[in-house]
């Protein structure tokens, strides 16, 4: 009988190719898959696929941190192995870690920098006071100029006359 059941093992695979293998679960219940590498009918190689079955979500609705950095790697090959819940949980206690000395160490620079600016050992920075922008009409002007100004409909040639000149004219 078991020659039966691998010759019927043999035929599936070489019509429908090896099943998908549960290679792990994480801490949020996404399963993680792999198609090992085989040879389909035609006799083309089949590389490995690996992949996950996310757990109530739709393709559209992943984010950022909803797998561990460690299954994406695996599923993106840059690891061979899968990940332990051990390793797993090491790695995030040691990001809380960093996270908590980068918290202390910005903290301290902020009290070292206070203490600097009341020695007098470093200038504070500058408070400037923008007012506008350089492409803005008024930038660094209290009033609007008195440049001519026009649309199509109320322009009329030489109707303009630059200030000061019409008073000259008269002289």
């Amino acid at each position: 009988m078991s020659r039966a059941w691998q010759a019927l093992r043999a035929l599936r695979l070489r019509l429908a190719g090896p099943a998908k293998e549960l290679v792990g679960t994480d801490q949020f219940g996404n399963k993680y898959y792999r198609v090992p590498k085989h040879e389909s009918r035609a006799g083309q190689i089949i590389p490995e696929r690996r992949f996950v079955e996310a757990v109530n979500r739709e393709a559209y609705q992943y984010q950022i941190g909803d797998f561990p950095a460690e299954w994406e790697a695996w599923i993106r090959k840059k690891r061979e192995d899968p990940p332990t819940i051990e390793e797993i949980l090491r790695n995030e206690n040691y990001r809380e870690e960093m996270k908590q000395k980068v918290k202390d160490v910005s903290e301290k620079d902020k009290l070292l920098q206070a203490k600097e600016y009341e020695q007098g050992l470093i200038a504070e920075p500058s408070h400037t006071q923008v007012k506008g922008h350089a492409s803005a009409p008024y930038y660094g002007k209290e009033e609007p100029s008195q440049d001519p100004t026009s649309t199509a409909n109320t322009f009329q040639p030489g109707a303009w006359m630059p200030p000061g000149s019409g008073s000259s004219k008269n002289k």
